[in-house]
């Protein structure tokens, strides 16, 4: 059975995601320990609050993180796990993980704070997750949102006012800016989908 490692860095929602996986058909485990999360046959960031309070929580686990991805092993990033995936936020000081070269930034303007709600992504990538998945809705609640230095990495594009980048994919990383367990059936398909790439 595909096993999937939840990383625990004591913040974020991990009891739906936990909840989704396994109905998507992985084997989960929720853990801190490297060993396990090295050992494990895809690896899961979730995350919700403060970058500069995740950053700091996550820094122990950061190298294990970056290992275990040299090696191939796949990673899904969601929301706030997503935002960690890149160097910096301005939402405050720490380090992101720096797997994907770039930085978060706050929506500005009139545009209301949290984006939350259901909105489309539009798939703008071969991405064999998002297979099945352009115009779907999704499940949002963030202020702050990726900007990466290579445009290449965007997987989908959503419309707030101004449009953003809602998921990155670069070789075995993948960042979702919405909650794949939050967002009914479609999410389901992607983590479905991310079940069938891992056994390929």
């Amino acid at each position: 059975m595909v096993t999937a490692a939840i990383i625990d860095y004591r913040i974020g929602n991990i009891f739906s995601m936990n909840q989704a996986l396994t109905k998507a058909g992985f084997k989960t485990t929720v853990t801190a320990d490297p060993h396990r999360i090295k050992a494990s046959d895809a690896v899961i960031l979730p995350g919700v609050g403060n970058f500069s309070v995740a950053a700091h929580k996550l820094a122990s686990l950061s190298t294990c993180i970056q290992e275990t991805v040299k090696k191939g092993v796949p990673l899904l990033g969601s929301c706030l796990g997503m935002q960690l995936l890149f160097e910096w936020s301005e939402e405050g000081e720490g380090d992101g993980l720096g797997l994907m070269k770039g930085g978060v930034v706050r929506f500005s303007g009139n545009l209301k704070t949290p984006h939350m709600g259901w909105n489309t992504i539009k798939v703008v990538k071969d991405c064999e997750v998002l297979e099945g998945l352009d115009g779907e809705y999704m499940y949002f609640v963030h202020s702050y949102y990726a900007r990466p230095d290579d445009l290449e990495v965007t997987a989908t594009l959503t419309d707030y006012g101004i449009e953003f980048v809602s998921m990155i994919a670069e070789g075995v990383v993948y960042g979702a800016q919405f909650h794949p367990e939050k967002s009914g059936p479609a999410g389901l398909m992607l983590l479905e989908n991310l079940l069938g790439l891992v056994k390929r």
